[in-house]
């Protein structure tokens, strides 16, 4: 992968094909690799950009306070992009939300899929979950909070563990891993998601997420949708929470025909635009 260094440390990134650019932004329990599976049905089409949050994948932990928002900002300045099609999953849904309220003038559309939302009144059954987790740590017992973490969320509350697709937990293990081993340390500098109107948000917007998953995420997805302007809901029926990863081809086959959308609108914009600066 290619670093970008700052004084913060350096983000680890990588960009392939040719083409507008696309930004896959990972969920908060893997890195860039989750794209594995999404990247071959649209590099034909668009310039990818995969990146590792701070403190997962090969980014470093931050060395002071940041914002991911920033971050990402930072990065498109790094490479010349002044504006792309945003995609992001869980806590990269997030990511890519807040960029967007942050920044839209940089964002020609938004993906967002299983995506937190600030302040959510969880259901017992998260807020479970986050218990069980943070006692493991407390405990300093890594491998049990990977454990917990797999089960909610990849195998997910409605399947056992028989339905999850083969090799995709060994998959997730190692990248699961490296985010809880540095997940403290992110959490003290990190400043936490933007605010701002997701009324307000005049861009072109796919919101999903996986009916497998914790009911919280499919009504956050509802709210989404409901919240931000022209915004179209998806569900993906044989996904739980990691949808580039349970079910790579159906998220391509909702991505593809979104994107050529907001394509197809920019080259009306352009010709328009061209004819006017004509006559």
């Amino acid at each position: 992968m290619l670093m970008l260094e700052d004084e913060l440390g350096h983000l680890a990134y990588d960009v392939t094909g040719d083409g507008p650019p696309v930004v896959l932004v990972h969920a908060g329990v893997a890195d860039h690799r989750m794209w594995d599976g999404v990247v071959p049905g649209l590099v034909g089409r668009y310039c990818l950009v995969r990146y590792d949050l701070r403190g997962f994948g090969e980014s470093a932990v931050p060395r002071g306070a940041f914002r991911e928002a920033d971050d990402l900002g930072r990065l498109l300045d790094h490479l010349g992009y002044e504006r792309v099609r945003l995609v992001g999953v869980s806590w990269g849904g997030r990511v890519a939300v807040d960029f967007a309220l942050a920044y839209p003038e940089r964002v020609r559309a938004l993906a967002v899929f299983s995506a937190p939302w600030p302040g959510y009144a969880w259901s017992e059954e998260m807020l479970g979950y986050d218990a069980a987790e943070t006692a493991a740590l407390a405990a300093g017992d890594v491998d049990a909070a990977v454990r917990i973490n797999l089960d909610m969320w990849l195998r997910g509350p409605a399947r056992g563990w028989d339905a999850v697709p083969d090799g995709l937990a060994d998959r997730l293990r190692g990248p699961l891993r490296t985010s809880l081993v540095n997940q403290a340390e992110v959490g003290r500098h990190s400043q936490g998601p933007a605010t701002g109107d997701l009324t307000a948000l005049r861009v072109p917007t796919l919101v999903g997420a996986g009916r497998l998953d914790l009911p919280d995420f499919r009504a956050i997805a509802r709210r989404y949708a409901a919240e931000i302007p022209g915004a179209e809901l998806v569900e993906f029926p044989t996904a739980a929470h990691l949808v580039p990863l349970d079910a790579p081809a159906e998220l391509t086959d909702a991505l593809l025909p979104f994107l050529a959308r907001e394509d197809e609108a920019q080259g009306d914009a352009s010709s328009a635009s061209r004819r006017a600066s004509a006559g």
